[in-house]
Formats: C-alpha cells, sequence, structure tokens
C-alpha cells in the first residue's frame, strides 16, 4: 500500500483546498443560523469539474476514480467551513450520479449526468418514508403500471438536497406483497405533473444542507425513466449505499486535521496555573488520541476507495463501506467533543467553529445508516447472525456458503438505509 501522493493526486487535494479556503463558506455561521443553501458556492464547485470528477469524459467528467474523489473532497473539506455544502454535494453526486452511472441506459445517462456534473440539475434521493428507513422491505410507496408509464404513490422524508433539486432518485414497489424484491427505482423530475415538496423543519446540525419531504400523488412518468429493470431496485440501492458510505465521510478528514492543529496551536498558546496548558496530560493525550484516530480513520475511507476503484462496481461483499462509515463519523464526533472540553466556553460558545462542527458531526453518524445500522450490516457479512436451523454449530458455515449466495439477516441490510436520506 502506498502511503504517498504522486504530484497530479497531491495537486488534485491542494486545488481544492484552495477553493474551499478562498472562496467558500464566508459566511457559513449566518447560513447556519438561517438554514440557507448557498447556490452560488455550489457554482464555484460545479465550475471547478468537483461533481463530475468520477464520470466518464462522455458525460461531461472527467473520469477519474475514487480515491481521486477522496483526495478532492478531503482537500475541500481542510479549505471549507461549510459541511453543510459538502454533505449537498455528497447526496448529489454519490447518491443520484452514481446510480444514474451505474445503471442507466445510455439515453437516460446522456439526458441527466452532463447536468449533474454541470451543476445545472442538483440530485437527491429519496427512499426514507415515514414507516420505513432501515427496512427498504416495508416500502409504502407504489409504483403501478399503467401502459408505457408508472404512476407513483407515496411520501418521502428527510430527503437532503430535497428543497432545491431538479431531480429524484425514487425508490418504489411494484408489489408491497414481494417486499425488499419489490422494490424499483425511478427517475422523477421536480417539475413532473403529482410531485410536490416541501421543506421540514430545522435540524440540529448540516442545516446549509436543506432537506425536505416528497409527496408522490399518482405522480405518472414515462416507464423509460424506471432506472434498471423492474424489481431491481435493491441492487441499485445497495451499490449507491457502498458508493455513499465509502466516499460520504471524505471532506471530514480534511475537517478533522485542520481543527486537530489549530487546537494543538491554541494549546500552545494557552497559560494556566503558568503553564502552557499543552504541558498537561490530560491534554496532550486528548490530542495525541484524536491524531491517531484521525490517521486509522483515513487509512480505513482510502482502502474503501481502492476497493472501488479495483472493482469498478462497489464491493458490496466487503466490510469496508460500511467500516469506513462507521469508524470516520464516530472519530468525528469523539474528535469534536474532546476538542470542546479542550476550548472550554470558548468551544461551547457559537463564537467560534466547534460547537456547529460536532453539530454537524453527530448527523453523519445518522445519514447513509446509523452507527447501529453499520454494525448489523458488517456482522451480517461477517457472518455473526446467521439465521437459527437445525444445524446450531455456527461454526460450521463456511466461505463457500456465503459464496454460494445464502442469505442471513445482516446481508438482506446491507441493501438498504438507516438514516435521513
Amino acid at each position: 500500500m502506498r502511503f504517498e501522493w504522486d504530484d497530479d493526486r497531491d495537486g488534485l487535494g491542494r486545488d481544492f483546498r484552495r477553493l474551499g479556503e478562498e472562496t467558500l463558506g464566508k459566511d457559513v455561521a449566518e447560513r447556519d443560523r438561517a438554514g440557507v443553501f448557498s447556490r452560488e458556492d455550489w457554482l464555484a464547485c460545479a465550475e471547478r469539474g468537483l461533481f463530475g470528477l468520477m464520470l466518464p469524459p462522455e458525460y461531461g467528467g472527467a473520469g477519474r476514480g475514487a480515491v481521486d474523489h477522496v483526495r478532492a473532497m478531503e482537500g475541500l473539506g481542510r479549505g471549507c467551513r461549510d459541511n453543510g455544502l459538502m454533505m449537498a454535494i455528497g447526496a448529489h453526486v454519490l447518491a443520484a450520479e452514481v446510480p444514474i452511472w451505474k445503471f442507466g441506459d445510455e439515453r437516460q445517462r446522456r439526458a441527466y449526468l452532463p447536468g449533474l456534473a454541470a451543476g445545472r440539475l442538483i440530485g437527491a434521493n429519496a427512499m426514507t418514508e415515514p414507516g420505513s428507513g432501515s427496512d427498504a422491505s416495508s416500502l409504502a410507496t407504489t409504483a403501478d403500471r399503467d401502459g408505457g408509464f408508472y404512476r407513483l404513490t407515496g411520501r418521502k422524508l428527510y430527503v437532503t438536497n430535497a428543497p432545491v433539486a431538479d431531480l429524484f432518485v425514487v425508490y418504489a414497489t411494484v408489489g408491497r406483497h414481494l417486499g425488499f424484491t419489490g422494490v424499483t427505482a425511478f427517475l422523477v423530475e421536480r417539475a413532473d405533473v403529482g410531485v410536490s415538496v416541501k421543506e421540514q423543519a430545522g435540524k440540529m446540525g448540516l442545516r446549509t444542507a436543506r432537506w425536505g419531504e416528497i409527496e408522490l400523488d399518482g405522480c405518472r412518468i414515462p416507464a423509460s425513466r424506471r432506472l434498471g429493470a423492474e424489481r431491481q431496485g435493491g441492487a441499485v440501492f445497495a451499490q449507491t449505499m457502498a458508493w455513499e458510505r465509502s466516499l460520504l465521510l471524505a471532506p471530514w478528514l480534511g475537517v478533522m486535521e485542520r481543527e486537530i492543529e489549530a487546537c494543538v496551536r491554541h494549546c500552545r498558546r494557552r497559560r494556566q496555573f503558568g503553564r502552557h496548558i499543552g504541558h498537561f496530560q490530560s491534554v496532550s493525550n486528548r490530542l495525541v488520541d484524536m491524531r491517531v484516530r484521525w490517521e486509522l480513520a483515513r487509512m480505513l475511507l482510502y482502502r474503501a476507495a481502492a476497493e472501488l476503484d479495483r472493482d469498478g462496481r462497489a464491493p458490496t461483499a466487503t466490510i469496508f463501506p460500511e467500516a469506513g462509515k462507521l469508524y470516520v463519523s464516530e472519530t468525528a464526533v469523539e474528535v469534536f467533543t474532546g476538542l470542546t472540553q479542550l476550548y472550554g466556553a470558548l468551544g461551547y460558545s457559537s463564537e467560534g467553529d466547534t460547537e456547529r462542527h460536532l453539530r454537524d458531526a453527530v448527523g453523519m453518524t445518522i445519514s447513509s445508516g446509523t452507527s447501529d445500522m453499520q454494525r448489523v450490516v458488517i456482522a451480517g457479512k461477517l457472518g455473526i447472525t446467521w439465521p437459527d436451523t437445525e444445524t446450531t454449530d455456527t461454526d460450521t458455515a463456511t466461505d463457500a456458503d456465503t459464496a454460494s449466495g445464502a442469505r442471513y439477516p445482516g446481508d438482506t441490510r446491507t441493501e438498504t438505509s438507516g438514516g435521513a436520506r
């Protein structure tokens, strides 16, 4: 495994760090309080090619890999203080662009990907409902075939980007009796008849990434806007979640590194009891632990990205998407909780960034599946939750069992989402 960057990737990180430092998030504190999304900053990212970084050139992209995406977003996170903006970018690229790129037909790709890559269109992913989040087999949104059309009826909640989105990847069932196997994906445009979008109540953090509710009232869309085959929605969603879980936390590598370094400088200046506070082991040990966890988080996330580049498709059989998402998100919460303690009242005050980063970090443990759900999925992939049978000795389960496609409770959950989306 290489631990150094070539000039190309190093330059990519530096360029997006500079964009974040010089252009983005100048009024983030005010916009965070008001819950305002910056269209200007969004377009600035689009102009630098961020949204199309991984897409093939024929669809307006740069044809780069997942590791390049992480490097770019890590750089952006290092420079940009608007975590909500970076969350909105992740939802757009990973949960809207990726499924169209991987499962769309040529007409769909050419119709939507260039606009999404250029930032002219904003994408969103609609799965969560009032009665289902992690349990996608309980979807209540229905898709009834009507000749060459489908009629979609249902309600989606907590859809990141919904208030500003032009295109939604919507998951519905073609038969509720089919459970998870009936799930099918569709491309729904904001202007379609029968679509209404409204903003939902304010949230604890990530406030500059707006979220909302989508009501589908017999929305009639052509069958040509079905994404993938009928009843293939589970596979679409599984791939989407694997990409999102692998890459969504990339900006937080940069955010954490910047804020840890800033706190080190603070601890070298701040004096109490006649000494710089960094001389107290309770302070220095906390900073050391933060740095070590950050290093481990970084390696794990880049490993997940490397798996994507190696296979070309999200490796849903490995633990890296869920492990990366779980570890990096929980590390971010621990880091900003620790920084709050080290800064004291200043860290708790809205005068600084620390309390906002902590609120935002908590949201990252929920989006794309809660930490508990990541553990459930990983347990399933390890075979821990293999179902009870007449043979109760679970140690007899072999690699051949899992390779044969045998299902177990955790396996089905690799295809579901446990958080607000």
